[in-house]
Protein backbone atom coordinates (compact mmCIF):
# COMPACT_ATOMS: atom_id res chain seq x y z
CA UNK A 1 0.00 0.00 0.00
CA UNK A 2 1.67 3.12 -1.43
CA UNK A 3 -0.97 5.62 -1.07
CA UNK A 4 -1.80 6.33 -4.27
CA UNK A 5 -4.95 4.58 -6.73
CA UNK A 6 -4.84 5.44 -10.26
CA UNK A 7 -6.90 8.30 -11.84
CA UNK A 8 -9.04 6.04 -13.21
CA UNK A 9 -10.38 4.70 -9.43
CA UNK A 10 -10.70 8.20 -8.47
CA UNK A 11 -12.59 9.08 -11.94
CA UNK A 12 -15.11 6.43 -10.96
CA UNK A 13 -15.33 6.60 -7.63
CA UNK A 14 -16.13 10.58 -8.07
CA UNK A 15 -18.84 9.31 -10.87
CA UNK A 16 -20.19 6.94 -8.28
CA UNK A 17 -20.59 9.49 -5.51
CA UNK A 18 -22.03 12.01 -7.96
CA UNK A 19 -24.52 9.44 -9.02
CA UNK A 20 -25.29 8.83 -5.11
CA UNK A 21 -25.57 12.61 -4.60
CA UNK A 22 -28.48 13.12 -7.30
CA UNK A 23 -30.36 10.56 -6.33
CA UNK A 24 -30.95 11.90 -2.79
CA UNK A 25 -31.78 14.92 -4.66
CA UNK A 26 -34.36 13.15 -6.43
CA UNK A 27 -35.23 11.24 -3.06
CA UNK A 28 -35.75 14.79 -1.41
CA UNK A 29 -37.32 16.33 -4.34
CA UNK A 30 -39.86 13.61 -3.82
CA UNK A 31 -40.62 13.64 -0.61
CA UNK A 32 -41.29 17.82 -1.19
CA UNK A 33 -43.59 17.59 -4.18
CA UNK A 34 -45.64 14.35 -3.74
CA UNK A 35 -48.69 14.71 -1.90
CA UNK A 36 -49.76 12.01 0.80
CA UNK A 37 -47.93 9.40 2.84
CA UNK A 38 -48.34 6.43 0.23
CA UNK A 39 -46.97 8.73 -3.13
CA UNK A 40 -43.82 9.51 -0.93
CA UNK A 41 -43.02 6.54 0.36
CA UNK A 42 -41.83 5.03 -2.88
CA UNK A 43 -39.52 7.63 -4.66
CA UNK A 44 -37.09 8.11 -1.72
CA UNK A 45 -36.82 3.92 -0.67
CA UNK A 46 -36.19 3.93 -4.63
CA UNK A 47 -33.93 6.67 -5.02
CA UNK A 48 -32.06 6.09 -1.34
CA UNK A 49 -31.31 2.69 -2.40
CA UNK A 50 -29.69 3.34 -5.21
CA UNK A 51 -28.18 5.76 -3.39
CA UNK A 52 -26.34 3.38 -0.84
CA UNK A 53 -25.61 1.33 -3.21
CA UNK A 54 -23.96 3.66 -5.25
CA UNK A 55 -21.68 5.03 -1.95
CA UNK A 56 -20.79 0.88 -1.11
CA UNK A 57 -19.51 0.26 -4.44
CA UNK A 58 -17.31 3.80 -4.94
CA UNK A 59 -15.96 2.55 -1.03
CA UNK A 60 -15.33 -1.23 -2.26
CA UNK A 61 -13.19 0.22 -5.99
CA UNK A 62 -11.45 2.71 -4.12
CA UNK A 63 -10.57 0.69 -1.03
CA UNK A 64 -9.79 -2.52 -3.11
CA UNK A 65 -7.57 -0.40 -5.39
CA UNK A 66 -5.62 1.20 -2.51
CA UNK A 67 -5.00 -2.01 -0.65
CA UNK A 68 -4.87 -4.71 -3.35
CA UNK A 69 -7.15 -6.65 -2.49
CA UNK A 70 -10.78 -6.98 -2.35
CA UNK A 71 -12.62 -4.88 -0.05
CA UNK A 72 -16.07 -6.28 0.33
CA UNK A 73 -17.21 -6.12 3.92
CA UNK A 74 -19.03 -2.25 3.09
CA UNK A 75 -21.14 -4.24 1.16
CA UNK A 76 -23.02 -5.40 4.12
CA UNK A 77 -25.34 -2.09 4.39
CA UNK A 78 -26.24 -1.83 1.36
CA UNK A 79 -27.40 -5.57 1.46
CA UNK A 80 -29.01 -5.09 4.81
CA UNK A 81 -30.61 -2.00 3.32
CA UNK A 82 -32.50 -3.98 0.53
CA UNK A 83 -33.05 -6.31 3.26
CA UNK A 84 -35.05 -4.47 5.43
CA UNK A 85 -36.41 -1.38 3.36
CA UNK A 86 -38.88 -3.30 1.59
CA UNK A 87 -40.46 -4.56 5.30
CA UNK A 88 -40.45 -1.40 6.55
CA UNK A 89 -42.46 -0.06 3.92
CA UNK A 90 -45.08 -2.11 4.06
CA UNK A 91 -44.83 -1.78 7.76
CA UNK A 92 -45.34 2.07 7.18
CA UNK A 93 -48.03 1.78 4.67
CA UNK A 94 -50.47 -0.86 6.54
CA UNK A 95 -50.18 1.69 9.93
CA UNK A 96 -51.07 4.36 7.31
CA UNK A 97 -53.79 2.75 5.91
CA UNK A 98 -54.89 1.54 9.17
CA UNK A 99 -55.10 4.90 10.39
CA UNK A 100 -57.09 6.46 7.72
CA UNK A 101 -59.17 3.93 7.74
CA UNK A 102 -60.04 4.51 11.58
CA UNK A 103 -60.53 8.18 10.63
CA UNK A 104 -63.11 6.97 8.10
CA UNK A 105 -61.32 7.74 4.32
CA UNK A 106 -62.77 5.90 1.60
CA UNK A 107 -59.97 2.99 1.59
CA UNK A 108 -60.02 -0.26 -0.06
CA UNK A 109 -61.81 -2.84 2.55
CA UNK A 110 -59.18 -5.18 3.98
CA UNK A 111 -58.47 -8.47 2.35
CA UNK A 112 -59.31 -10.40 5.25
CA UNK A 113 -61.18 -10.22 8.44
CA UNK A 114 -59.98 -11.01 11.48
Amino acid sequence: MNGAVPLWVEAVVAVLLVASGIASLVAATGMIRLRGLFLRMHAPALAGTFGAWAVAIASVVYFSALEGYPVLHTLAIPLLLAVTLPFTTVLLARAALFRKRQDGANMPPPLSRG
